[in-house]
């Protein structure tokens, strides 16, 4: 009988309660996406620290190396990229 005492909750405590829930729920969720997005871009951070991209200049002496490319090719080229590389210096 102690739950019939009083008038109750109204349509609008209702409401409240349920909007509540939601983002109660909503927040959750976030907080959880949010750990494992970071988590994950952390350990992909960690591992690839050590891995340093070739340059230009070191790929085109891999490509010569291999033989793919003649000597006269890669004087060309290489004086290309490092004419490049100076006029955007410059800017």
């Amino acid at each position: 009988m102690m739950y019939w005492w009083g008038p109750g909750t109204s349509g609008w405590g209702y409401a409240l309660m349920s909007v509540s829930m939601v983002l109660f729920w909503g927040l959750v969720i976030l907080g959880i996406v949010v750990l494992v997005r970071y988590l994950a871009s952390s350990s992909q951070s960690a591992g690839g620290a050590g891995v340093a991209r070739a340059t230009a200049e070191q790929v085109l002496a891999e490509r010569f190396a291999r033989g793919e490319i003649d000597e006269q090719e890669y004087q060309s080229r290489l004086a290309t990229l490092r004419g490049k590389q100076q006029s955007t210096s410059r800017t």
